[in-house]
């Protein structure tokens, strides 16, 4: 599994309790950050934390991309964020979810994915928010709350409809 965030104190504000229980759950959790911070708030939640630059350098489409947690606007600004979670989501391999401002392009949804994103929520375990809790603080956020869900938007990518033109293709 891996998160994309602009910093860890982002990803663990955001995140942070879900990627918790994921990692406690088995995930082998991986946070790639555009900024080259202080990894111990991602040290804290039991994650591993990469650079943008380390990450992009090699990326492995592994199963490491089984599922792929993202600021909507990473996603519409950052053309290598784009190419890896298309490339992760047309093998067919990752779930996709989204936080923060999930319309920043107006009213218009990207193309790339299906209507608008359905709404979940995590229910972060008591040890997820106590976790969390030492994270935000680690991340010099301490007076952040720690909610006891986490919300995101789960897309999926548009598949190409098939039609008699394109079959005559393949």
């Amino acid at each position: 599994m891996t998160a994309i965030a602009p910093s860890a104190a982002e990803a663990v504000r955001y995140a942070g309790g879900w990627l918790f229980d994921q990692a406690m759950a088995g995930w082998d959790v991986t946070v790639v950050t555009a900024e080259d911070g202080d990894p111990r708030p991602l040290d804290i939640l039991g994650v591993r934390a990469r650079t943008f630059d380390a990450a992009f350098a090699a990326p492995a489409l592994g199963p490491c991309l089984q599922a792929i947690v993202l600021r909507a606007d990473l996603y519409r600004d950052d053309e290598r964020v784009r190419r890896l979670v298309l490339a992760a989501a047309e093998a067919g391999r990752a779930q996709i979810r989204l936080w923060g401002e999930v319309r920043p392009w107006g009213e218009i949804w990207p193309a790339d994915f299906d209507g608008s994103g359905d709404p979940v929520s995590h229910r972060l375990s008591l040890a997820a928010r106590a976790f969390k809790a030492q994270a935000l603080a680690a991340a010099d956020l301490p007076g952040a709350p720690t909610a006891e869900t986490e919300a995101f938007r789960r897309v999926e990518l548009r598949r190409p409809r098939l039609t008699a033109v394109s079959l005559q293709n393949v």
